[in-house]
C-alpha cells in the first residue's frame, strides 16, 4: 500500500502519513546511539562512535558531539554529511542573534529555528529531509539547563533524559526507570554510561567507542561547554564499573 505514497515527501498516504519522512527517521535507527541527561546543575550528552574498521585513522575533533555557541552544544545521530549542514546553520543563527541583540540567543528559539529549516524539507518537493537527530544541551538565563531532542519531521520537544540512534526504545525505557529528578552531574554520566553499556551492540565499552560532553557553570558562573579526553573517559568507565579489563575484553 504505501508504494504508491512513498516516492514524494509531499504526499500523504491515506492513513495520514508521510512515508519518506518515516523512513528518514528509520535510518537514524541504525547510526550509533546518542543519550542525553538533564541534571540540577548541568547536562551530559555521551554518544557512540561506530568503529567501522581498525585501520581508520580516528578523528582528533570529535564525531558525535559539537558545539554552536559558547551556551548551547549538539550530540547527532544519523547521516553525518546532513548534520554538517544543519549544525553550520544554527551556529549562523547563533552569532546573527549575538550581533543583533549583544546577548546569547535562548536555547529553544536556537532550537526552533533549526527545526523550521527541517520542516521546510519535508513540505516542498525535490527535496529529501535531512536524515539526522540531534539532542541539544544548553543553558540561558531564562529557562537554566535544557535539553531538547528534534527529528527529521521538523518536531522538537523537551525532555529530562533522552536517547536517539540505534536502541533508543530500550535506552528510552532504562532512563524511565533510573532518572531520578533532583539527579547530580555525576550521577548523570553514571547512568549514561550505565545505560549505553546495557543497549550498545558491542559487548565491552571502552573509551575508544564512545564521546561524552558536558555543559555546566563555572564557580564564576560562565557556561562551560566541556568534552571529556579519552583517558578521563577510561577512568570513568572503570570508577563506575561499566567496562571490562583489557585481559578480559580480548
Amino acid at each position: 500500500m504505501s508504494r504508491r505514497y512513498d516516492s514524494r515527501t509531499t504526499i500523504f498516504s491515506p492513513e495520514g502519513r508521510l512515508y519518506q519522512v518515516e523512513y528518514a527517521m528509520e535510518a537514524i535507527g541504525n547510526a550509533g546511539s546518542a543519550i542525553g541527561i538533564l541534571s540540577k546543575d548541568g547536562v551530559v550528552l555521551v554518544g557512540e562512535k561506530k568503529v567501522t574498521s581498525k585501520l581508520l585513522q580516528t578523528s582528533t575533533s570529535t564525531e558525535k558531539m559539537y558545539k554552536i555557541d559558547d551556551h548551547v552544544a549538539c550530540a547527532v545521530a544519523g547521516i553525518m554529511s546532513d548534520a554538517n549542514i544543519l549544525i553550520n546553520t544554527a551556529r549562523v543563527q547563533a552569532q546573527r542573534y549575538t550581533y543583533a541583540y549583544q546577548e546569547p540567543m535562548p536555547v529553544e528559539q536556537l532550537v526552533q529555528s533549526l527545526c523550521d529549516t527541517k520542516q521546510g524539507y519535508t513540505q516542498f518537493g525535490g527535496l529529501r529531509p535531512f536524515g539526522v537527530s540531534f539532542l541539544f544541551a544548553g543553558w540561558d538565563k531564562n529557562y537554566g539547563f535544557q535539553l531538547y531532542m528534534s527529528d527529521p519531521s521538523g518536531n522538537y520537544s523537551g525532555w529530562k533524559a533522552a536517547a536517539i540512534g540505534a536502541n533508543n526504545q530500550a535506552a528510552q525505557s532504562m532512563l524511565k526507570q533510573d532518572y531520578k529528578d533532583e539527579i547530580t552531574r555525576e550521577e548523570a554520566v553514571q547512568l549514561a554510561l550505565k545505560v549505553l553499556s546495557k543497549t550498545m551492540d558491542s559487548t565491552s565499552l571502552t573509551s575508544e567507542k564512545l564521546e561524552l560532553a558536558e555543559v555546566f557553570l563555572t564557580p564564576s558562573g560562565n557556561v562551560k561547554y566541556q568534552v571529556c579526553s579519552p583517558d578521563s573517559v577510561s577512568k570513568l568507565l572503570q570508577k563506575f564499573g561499566v567496562t571490562q579489563p583489557a585481559a578480559e575484553a580480548s
